[in-house]
């Protein structure tokens, strides 16, 4: 029985990481560097408002959240906990690669504050929107609302609730399609996202995709040092050219949770540790127990509830 680590997607809008900061030395540390390699200051990268700009806005959220996704990493590694799987969603995807071994941590920061250079958007460009979605909790393809409504697409699937009553997705696209949704079907079924205004994981994300292409095409991609599971698709990534299709078509191609949880257990995941809020707790159905860490408590938590399962920590040393 070995331990998977689970990245969450997402920007980190609001302060994230202050108590690892403040309790841990090689959080601090850690964030220094990051603050070196980004330009950003500590503040800006754990506690301040975000630009307003909405490429800024992302790139300096990307930060954030990678930021403390490692740093929850640094900590557990300072306790020798050693992950057999990997993987993550959306910007966990990439996180998750570095840790793998298959780019170094100054390349996927300097990746992500570049993002800030895309171009915004056109003022009239039409707005787009970010949805949650509730459905069936079937298994296999996910059913969604909307799946024939123009401007509106899946971009990500999480999977069964807890309770295995509905299935909970992402939907991505116009605002104004997402909107007129919403008001078609039952109340509850489709949520939009205030201020989300970037259609992530669908083919409205093609102009930011092609103006990083370069960007990606530059780093020196190598083969993950342990098992790298796919959100794009149910995939192992074991080739540094795996890793480099994964990082080209993060933006415009739907994530699946499922496909990484899946994945982790067939690799023989038995606990999971959840780096960051990205992923909300108690909400999802998973196919092990998962520990979620973001806060000093869940260290101890993650630690004790390791031991108690008998799960074998000598996946591989801990990567810089």
């Amino acid at each position: 029985m070995s331990l998977g680590y689970l990245f969450g997607g997402g920007v980190g809008t609001e302060p994230h990481g202050l108590e690892l900061y403040r309790t841990y030395e090689v959080v601090r540390a850690w964030y220094e560097q990051v603050s070196a390699w980004t330009g950003l200051t500590v503040g800006q990268i754990l506690e301040d408002d975000l630009p307003t700009a909405q490429e800024e806005r992302q790139s300096v959220g990307t930060v954030r959240e990678a930021a403390l996704a490692i740093g929850v990493h640094e900590v557990l590694a300072s306790f020798d906990l050693r992950p057999a799987a990997i993987g993550g969603l959306s910007l966990g995807a990439m996180t998750a690669s570095c840790l793998a071994g298959s780019l170094g941590r100054r390349e996927l920061f300097e990746l992500l504050a570049g993002s800030r250079d895309v171009p915004e958007p056109p003022a009239d460009e039409p707005p787009q929107g970010i949805a949650i979605a509730f459905g069936p909790a079937a298994d296999g393809t996910p059913s969604h609302p909307g799946a024939d409504t123009p401007g509106v697409y899946l971009a990500g699937d999480f999977g069964p609730t807890a309770d295995g009553t509905q299935r909970i997705m992402m939907l991505a696209g116009r605002a104004e399609a997402l909107g007129a949704l919403a008001a078609e079907v039952p109340p509850g079924t489709v949520v939009p996202l205030p201020g989300r205004t970037i259609a992530v994981h669908t083919p409205l994300r093609r102009p930011y995709r092609d103006f990083m292409a370069p960007r990606i095409d530059a780093i020196p991609f190598a083969d993950p040092a342990i098992p790298l599971l796919s959100c794009l698709e149910p995939k192992v990534l074991r080739t540094a050219a795996d890793v480099r299709d994964l990082f080209q078509r993060n933006s415009t191609d739907p994530i699946s949770l499922v496909d990484v949880y899946t994945g982790m257990r067939e690799q023989g995941v038995r606990l999971g540790l959840v780096m960051g809020p990205s992923i909300p707790e108690g909400i999802l159905a998973f196919p092990f127990p998962v520990v979620h860490v973001e806060r000093p408590e869940h260290i101890e938590q993650a630690l004790t509830t390791a031991y108690e399962l008998g799960i074998d920590l000598t996946g591989t040393p801990a990567l810089p």
